[in-house]
């Protein structure tokens, strides 16, 4: 989900000013799930997954992110082991931001800790939003739900089927099925690890209660 839509832009900047970024290759393991969270990050440049693990290995991408976004920040905060696990989903840029530095940007700007609680309280209404998928929703209302939320400020959602069917707790194949309806409606284009919202108010419709 795209936590940034009604945030200014630029928000979270303040904390990579002046630090060098770390630069991961695709698939590079940023944090692992049920360790220690001694940081957070901002995404400089590139794509980030976070996804959850069960002890049989089966995967659930819980986000995507994209530059401009945090990530990690939940576990840092209230200084329990990580729930879920991050990699490099391409070629990215993140800078680690510590308890000193955040505590530092805090007092400096008290604006932008009340930015961080926001941004917080959407992360648990993601993941509730999430469960309540699993429970109760039907595979088309899923994944169009996911890609309106993933979707960024020009209608582009840059994905595969697999992360979407990790994300949704779906099988490849629903989702390609899905889609391809999606495309044949003409609410949705298909390209190469990138759908396009050609409808969005078509999905949005589906998505209401």
């Amino acid at each position: 989900m795209n936590q940034e839509l009604d945030f200014p832009a630029g928000i979270w900047e303040t904390f990579a000013k002046g630090r060098p970024p770390v630069r991961c290759s695709p698939g590079y393991l940023i944090y692992l799930q049920d360790t220690e969270a001694t940081c957070f990050y901002f995404l400089k440049s590139g794509r980030v997954k976070s996804f959850i693990q069960s002890e049989g290995g089966a995967e659930r991408v819980l986000n995507i992110y994209t530059a401009g976004s945090l990530f990690g920040e939940a576990s840092f905060f209230d200084e329990l082991p990580r729930v879920s696990s991050a990699a490099a989903q391409s070629p990215c840029e993140i800078v680690p931001i510590d308890r000193e530095l955040v505590t530092q940007e805090f007092a400096r700007n008290p604006e932008l800790a009340l930015a961080m609680m926001k941004y917080l309280a959407r992360t648990v209404r993601l993941l509730s939003g999430q469960v309540d998928q699993m429970a109760f929703r039907p595979a088309r209302w899923r994944v169009a739900n996911y890609l309106l939320t993933l979707a960024s400020g020009n209608g582009t959602v840059s994905c595969t089927q697999d992360d979407i069917a990790a994300a949704v707790s779906a099988s490849r194949v629903t989702v390609s099925r899905v889609l391809n309806e999606f495309a044949q409606r003409k609410w949705v284009g298909l390209g190469y690890r990138t759908i396009y919202l050609l409808e969005p108010d078509q999905l949005k419709e589906l998505c209401r209660p």
